[in-house]
């Protein structure tokens, strides 16, 4: 029995349609197919179901799953045996991280990262949506809420100030904005509704009731750039709008959203000598970035 074979298994069961496993493990959907179907033989098991929503786990299957996913936490487990007190931070660690925080605070310090940690390897899996610690598609990530579930360590790393803001040409050739009430007569920029990952995200609803977004993305970066451009008035968090020349508060005074930062990194390995190099660092650089990320010095 290939332990590969099992592994793809597991990714399967966390991800039914095989086109996804396909880009996660760089196989190609038939190759994956193929391998499912000489687990199943090799077992003598039906394991999934072929649906058109993908590969279902039968309850036999489900019952593998679990028993190679305990197989996986023990092997993490052992590799962490020579990690948890080694003198050497080495290896890699793959980062979950929201799409603006990844790509504006935390890729652009990969160079100090890289000085301090020269034999680390980081892969920053910078999304609009969450990876899954528990399931294991990340090893460690920053979310914006706290999880409740999952066998993982939490802790707060950071609180975070949105506001609204637009280019001064938008501001100049539309009506002026004195006080909430007057955002109803003007464009806004914000998140397709269906595609909202998390509540922290609803911002308009936290200004006032039936605020609607008139151009809308699942990416913060994209609101950014509409908001630099002159598209409308767009909520963005401080630590990428603030030092924008082309963009200026709106109503800076009346409105203020406070969110958080909070890091998840799974239990199997967050004692290793690879997560805790990867922690102080992301702990340094929040610290530096307090008034980047609040406002506040």
């Amino acid at each position: 029995m290939n332990w590969d074979d099992l592994r793809l298994l597991l990714d399967v069961s966390r991800h039914p349609r095989l086109a996804d496993v396909a880009t996660r493990t760089g196989l190609d959907p038939t190759t994956i197919s193929r391998r499912l179907r000489r687990l199943e033989t090799e077992l003598g098991l039906e394991l999934f179901e072929r649906t058109p929503k993908g590969h279902v786990l039968t309850p036999v299957g489900q019952t593998v799953a679990d028993k190679v996913e305990g197989l996986e936490h023990t092997a993490s487990e052992i590799a962490a045996l020579s990690d948890i007190d080694g003198p050497l931070a080495a290896g890699r660690v793959r980062l979950g991280v929201t799409e603006g925080l990844g790509s504006l605070l935390i890729a652009p310090a990969m160079a100090d990262f890289a000085a301090q940690n020269p034999h680390i390897g980081l892969d920053i899996i910078a999304v609009s949506g969450f990876v899954s610690v528990p399931k294991r598609e990340a090893d460690m990530s920053i979310m914006l809420t706290r999880p409740k579930t999952g066998r993982v360590k939490v802790r707060k790393m950071s609180d975070y100030v949105l506001q609204m803001y637009a280019h001064p040409d938008y501001l100049a050739r539309t009506r002026p904005v004195e006080q909430v009430s007057d955002l109803s007569e003007h464009d806004l920029i914000g998140y397709v509704d269906d595609l909202i990952y998390s509540t922290q995200l609803r911002y308009h609803e936290d200004i006032a009731p039936g605020l609607t977004p008139r151009f809308c993305s699942p990416s913060i970066v994209a609101q950014w750039q509409m908001a630099r451009e002159g598209a409308g008035i767009a909520v963005l968090p401080h630590f990428i709008a603030a030092g924008d020349p082309n963009l200026v508060h709106v109503l800076p005074e009346e409105v203020r959203i406070d969110r958080a930062f909070w890091l998840a990194v799974h239990e199997d390995i967050h004692g290793t000598t690879r997560v805790r190099a990867v922690s102080r660092f992301l702990d340094d650089l929040f610290a530096a970035s307090t008034e980047r990320l609040t406002g506040t010095s």
